[in-house]
């Protein structure tokens, strides 16, 4: 039977009640599962007499801090439901969102109160709780968490109602780039059979464990990969703020961590930034890439480190983790995101719903009891993604004679260049071969000729240096290579650039998948999740005038 979220630090606090369950990363405060417990208890006390109840929804805009995942917890023991909020949004998207799921309650970072409140104005709010920013509890300031923490503290145990682990447990909304955010129902049972699959992952999950969580925790990948199930198997999580690699490789020296999870951006400037020799990181023993590809460059570097590196594949929808590649098969399967954990099946189908044979591409399906029962208030959308108990992901993908699994793109990101499909993850993992290349997307632009014509957007790796992880850039020149046109500063070395990676790429793909025109630029943009932007470049690159062509 499922174990319902919110008793989580209850069964810990019997079992291993001094073992460290939270370690604030930015302060050193370590938080027990007694302590955790008793915490989460409080908390679900002084949520109740504000009115919070079973099924009802309290929203949390945060920056990363343990206080994340007690409120979490204390809203689960209530049978109520946590919507964790993107931070990078924009107040109108906080809106929709908080409009959409009924929130009642928002708890919000200092540093983000005032765009809390103006979403929150034409909402259900009632009311609006702060939470201290790192400096802030460097500092000793108390916030609006801390206050209702107290209000709560006594000796009595209060009288907490009986959870359904097949209730919502937490509400998380997809980006919405191809329309409206759309908030994936997780419940208690799905988190804690996600927590279950981690044992088989490396070498697997326990008390002893110490994981280190700096990826956004509103995304699914952080908060469900390693973190809610360290919280399930007793390790400690460790919890910073932001991310930076010499602070990320400073706090893997000082607490000793085990396990990490990071987004590909993220593992490679780790690795760019040489921390890794400045910090000793021996005590890490699995690094978990996921969100997207990774690169086989920055696999190779986290594997000479002695780590055994894996990449995983998982949705909001399916609780994050859906499969794995064992770090054996990183360099012999690259590219690949493995098989799919214990208790899950996936099928590849064609357009009308018949398995493909092996090595062919069509649409994945994933069924599992990790998968999410629905979406939020949106029996539209349900009837197009669930169904006949099967989750149509979007994604195109393949199956190996090995049987390990490919992802070879999103439906929507595939580029039809002259009748020919082109899946731009193949051509990308091409392009990061080259020395020359930091980062790589592949998009199809507009075209008389070939409809769609395969365009490469490029971060040289030069340019990359001192960039942070997510940022924005602004494209310099463009080569195009039907015409050899090239615009803007530094026309000339975009297009020795540009042919060379067409060399590069010739040697390695089918003609038609060898990119026509490269677009340079500072950065990619990305998401708080590191995944890129491709609306926005297609949007960027398909109104410029001038591209080096090869």
């Amino acid at each position: 039977m499922s174990v319902p979220l919110g008793t989580w630090p209850a069964i810990h606090a019997h079992r291993i009640p001094d073992r460290p369950a939270l370690v604030d990363g930015d302060t050193g405060r370590l938080v027990t599962y007694a302590d955790l417990e008793e915490r989460t208890t409080h908390l679900a006390t002084a949520l109740r007499e504000r009115g919070v109840g079973p099924g009802d929804r309290v929203a949390v805009l945060s920056l990363n801090c343990p206080e994340m995942l007690e409120l979490v917890f204390a809203v689960a023991k209530l049978g109520a439901i946590t919507v964790m909020l993107n931070f990078r949004l924009t107040a109108g998207e906080i809106a929709f969102i908080l409009k959409d799921s009924g929130a009642t309650l928002l708890f919000a970072t200092t540093s983000l109160e005032e765009t809390a409140r103006t979403a929150a104005e034409d909402s259900e709010v009632r009311e609006i709780l702060t939470l201290a920013t790192a400096q802030e509890r460097r500092d000793g300031v108390r916030a609006g968490f801390d206050a209702l923490l107290d209000s709560a503290a006594g000796p009595d145990a209060p009288d907490l109602p009986e959870v359904d682990p097949e209730s919502p447990v937490v509400l998380m909304y997809t980006s919405g780039t191809t329309g409206r955010p759309k908030g994936a129902i997780l419940t208690h049972s799905n988190l804690f059979w996600v927590s279950l699959y981690h044992n088989s992952i490396e070498r697997g999950l326990n008390q002893l464990d110490v994981n280190l969580a700096v990826a956004p925790l509103f995304h699914i990948g952080a908060l469900a990969v390693y973190t809610l199930p360290g919280a399930y198997w007793g390790a400690c999580t460790v919890v910073l703020e932001s991310f930076d690699p010499e602070t990320w490789a400073a706090a893997v020296e000082r607490h000793r961590v085990t396990k990490a999870f990071a987004v590909p951006v993220m593992w490679g400037a780790v690795l760019q930034s040489g921390a890794t020799d400045r910090h000793d990181v021996s005590s890490l023993d699995v690094a978990i890439s996921g969100g997207a590809p990774c690169p086989l460059p920055v696999i190779e570097g986290l594997l000479a480190k002695g780590v055994a590196f894996t990449e995983g594949f998982g949705l909001t929808e399916t609780a994050a983790a859906a499969s794995m590649l064992p770090s054996e098969f990183v360099r012999s399967h690259a590219g690949s995101v493995g098989r799919p954990m214990p208790h899950v099946e996936f099928r590849v189908v064609d357009a009308a719903g018949e398995q493909v044979p092996v090595g062919e591409v069509g649409e994945l399906l994933v069924r599992g009891p990790s998968v999410s029962p629905g979406y939020w208030n949106r029996p539209d959308a349900n009837a197009e993604a669930f169904r006949d108990g099967w989750f149509h992901t979007g994604d195109l993908a393949r199956v190996d004679a090995d049987g390990l699994y490919h992802l070879v793109d999103r439906k929507k990101d595939m580029v039809i260049t002259g009748g020919e499909n082109v899946y731009p993850i193949e051509v990308e993992q091409v392009l990061y071969g080259h020395p020359a290349v930091a980062e790589v997307a592949v998009i199809g632009a507009p075209d008389a000729q070939w409809g769609e014509a395969v365009t490469a957007v490029v971060v040289r790796a030069e340019a990359s240096a001192g960039k942070s992880a997510g940022s924005a850039g602004t494209t310099s020149g463009a080569v195009d290579d039907e015409t050899g046109a090239a615009g803007g500063a530094g026309a000339a070395a975009d297009e020795a650039l540009a042919a060379e990676l067409t060399a590069f790429a010739r040697e390695r793909l089918a003609g038609f998948k060898v990119p026509k025109r490269f677009v340079f630029t500072d950065a990619l943009p990305r998401t708080a999740t590191g995944k890129v932007r491709k609306v926005e470049l297609r949007s960027a690159v398909g109104g410029q005038e001038s591209m080096v062509s090869r």
